[in-house]
């Protein structure tokens, strides 16, 4: 199954994310298909940038966004 996910960067207690899609077999920091955007939350407000053009054309073919990810897509307005 294929995931739309977040694949941790950034030092210790200083969190980044990576919004990645990736097989769900494969580790979280591990293999990923495409990348299609960028999540830190130390800043203020949360950084956020998605490719939304991407995000859609993922959740069309059968990605499944975890809950955090849906999150930040309705933030952005790419799901409803």
């Amino acid at each position: 199954m294929v995931k739309i996910r977040l694949r941790r960067i950034g030092a210790k207690k200083a969190p980044a994310y990576r919004i990645v899609v990736a097989d769900s077999r494969f580790s979280r920091d591990g293999r990923f298909i495409e990348e299609i955007g960028f999540y830190n939350p130390m800043t203020e407000p949360a950084e956020i940038t998605v490719d939304a053009d991407k995000a859609k054309k993922w959740i069309a073919n059968g990605a499944q966004p975890t809950d955090t990810v849906r999150s930040i897509l309705k933030k952005n307005g790419i799901l409803d």
